[in-house]
């Protein structure tokens, strides 16, 4: 596979995770641990599934080192972001752990041979620009650092570092990740048994929640994802999600979840100027 075909495949995860706000809210009243567990269970028999069909059972199985990264970042990010989102308000904490993508590109020169352009840093710039711009008024409360701003610092350096630090496990079969993400649903479970009360009696709309999350958000895309950060172009992929959270409000607007605004074309012309300013010249095999 070429780092273009990687690169390519990595931008579906970014594409999925255009639905995540949409999924979410769908999901009303499910815990959010519980959704985790729910929406994890569901990706990983997904993965694991395809694996299968396709007949690479010999390489759903991760090594340790693998498994204990994904957990790490999987797990990790995940709790943190559904913490931040509850201790602070949700546009300040959705910006702040949008900082990811910025943290990739960075850390994409950390990597053996890596190199960061220039056009790199000056796209996701751009792109930390766009994000910020569409979730302006957030920060400008002046509320101060609260323990929600710093659950989501931390859970963008989560994603970040699992992101790139995927790039050392490129041997490692991304079919694996199905155990790995079955795996991060039990200490999941076992925190939502402890702190939630379960709910069972969903509507057909937080069904449609769950399951889309779970096959896509938190299933299919991080896999596609891994594969993307295994093989393809990292720096470009980090400048490329911050296609998300624009996409991700697009959907929100045409669902009738939220109201289109200038705010939201700004931040989409700013989003492609980022992407052309970090893709130019860029090419790879």
């Amino acid at each position: 596979m070429t780092s273009r075909t990687a690169t390519f495949i990595g931008f579906g995860a970014i594409l999925l995770w255009s639905t995540l706000a949409l999924f979410t809210a769908m999901t009303g009243r499910v815990p959010p641990l519980q959704l985790v567990v729910m929406t994890f269970a569901i990706g990983g028999l997904l993965i694991l599934t395809i694996a299968i069909l396709r007949g690479q059972v010999s390489r759903i199985r991760p090594t340790p080192a693998s498994f204990a990264l994904g957990f790490y970042g999987l797990f990790g990010d995940t709790a943190l972001y559904y913490a931040a989102v509850k201790t602070a308000p949700a546009a300040e904490a959705n910006l702040i752990h949008y900082l990811w993508p910025l943290l990739i590109v960075l850390f994409a020169a950390l990597l053996p041979g890596g190199k960061l352009k220039p056009r790199h840093l000056i796209g996701a710039l751009i792109g930390l620009l766009a994000t910020a711009l569409l979730v302006s008024g957030g920060l400008g409360a002046g509320g101060g650092l609260a323990l929600g701003h710093v659950l989501a610092i931390l859970g963008a350096f989560v994603w970040a570092s699992y992101s790139v630090m995927s790039r050392r496990f490129a041997t490692v079969p991304s079919e694996s990740l199905g155990i790995t993400v079955l795996g991060c649903a039990l200490p999941a479970l076992a925190l939502h048994l402890v702190f939630e009360t379960t709910l069972w009696s969903l509507t057909a709309t937080e069904w449609t929640g769950v399951l889309g999350l779970g096959l896509g958000s938190m299933g299919l895309a991080f896999a596609v994802w891994d594969i993307g950060m295994k093989k393809g172009d990292v720096a470009l992929l980090g400048v490329a999600s911050y296609a998300a959270p624009v996409l991700s409000t697009l959907t929100l607007v045409i669902f009738g979840y939220a109201q289109a605004s200038w705010l939201l074309a700004a931040s989409c012309t700013l989003i492609v100027i980022g992407a052309l300013v970090a893709s130019w010249g860029g090419r790879k095999g």
